[in-house]
């Protein structure tokens, strides 16, 4: 019997045990970091760097791509570094800070989104009202209700979970250390208290859906009450990547916590592990600069000088 206080380290799901399967799940993992840092990062330099672009909508998408950026840094270095030195290895310490900043980004995330929705509701549904509604105070002061709200939450669930007396070993079936693994090594009833957080936590991501959803139910039937085909299209091209966004961003986190048991197994959670832990930061930005010709032509004058500085 071990309890959390004799743990000085847990062990992560190890990809493979393979040598050369290592070697290749470093590289693709190094492959899709180095996208994610490079694609956050353009939006990051080109939303601060262009005045045209200090506006609400771009301002949240900044917030969105340090988000993305934070989340991604947090989990793949180190799966990347076990490979590459063939470990499963973690901290106990390491894996409170990695379960701590991933809770806390994860959190924040979703609710960017949810006021990103409120963003484009106002901008097509009360745009006489937008500079009212959505002043650059008012957003200062959401983005940081956002942050704060989900670094809160991240430290309850951090301490109450570190706080479980610990019993069944300490290898975990991830890649990363998140809640969920954690608790299914505690021993003690006190669970329950961490599975009332989770159940709070997750009560507050359905309002936040069901916030979203009804916000495009106002948007679509305000857009389709647009006369010119022209207007309409436009309407739709500014809410459609972020509504792909939060598509994304919901249905992986849904299926890797509320996907039937039946269908569950190790192969399958990992690869479901890896889609929402690495997939949705990769592509975020892709999605928001293929369809917005402002963000693009941004990205190319930033570009452009930096080849032409040089």
């Amino acid at each position: 019997m071990s309890n959390s206080s004799s743990i000085t380290q847990f062990l992560l799901l190890a990809f493979t045990d393979t040598r050369e399967l290592q070697l290749l799940h470093f590289w693709l993992f190094l492959g899709i970091y180095l996208a994610a840092l490079l694609s956050n990062g353009l939006i990051i330099t080109t939303t601060a760097c262009d005045q045209h672009l200090h506006t609400p909508m771009y301002f949240f998408l900044l917030n969105l791509a340090l988000l993305d950026l934070g989340s991604i840094s947090i989990t793949v270095p180190k799966s990347m570094a076990n490979s590459l030195w063939d470990t499963r290895a973690i901290s106990y310490t390491g894996c409170a800070v990695q379960l701590f900043l991933f809770t806390f980004l994860i959190e924040a995330e979703c609710y960017i989104l949810t006021i990103m929705s409120y963003d484009r509701y106002v901008a097509i549904c009360k745009p006489l009202h937008y500079g009212t509604l959505l002043g650059s105070r008012a957003c200062v002061h959401m983005a940081a209700a956002a942050w704060a709200t989900g670094f809160l939450h991240a430290l309850l669930h951090m301490a109450n979970t570190f706080s479980l007396p610990l019993c069944k070993g300490n290898a975990l079936d991830q890649f990363f250390c998140e809640i969920p693994q954690i608790l299914k090594l505690s021993c003690s009833d006190a669970y329950l208290r961490e599975l009332g957080l989770l159940t709070f936590g997750a009560s507050i991501f359905f309002l936040c859906i069901v916030f979203i959803v009804l916000s495009y139910v106002q948007i679509f039937r305000a857009v389709l009450r647009i006369p010119s085909e022209q207007g309409r299209h436009k309407a739709f091209a500014t809410c459609l990547p972020h509504l792909t966004v939060v598509s994304l961003f919901v249905s992986t986190a849904v299926f890797a916590y509320l996907k039937p048991p039946s269908i569950s197994s190790p192969s399958l959670d990992l690869v479901v592990s890896v889609l929402y832990a690495l997939v949705p930061p990769a592509v975020n930005p892709l999605i928001y600069s293929m369809r917005n010709q402002e963000l693009k032509d941004a990205l190319w004058k930033l570009i452009s000088y930096c080849f032409l500085k040089q």
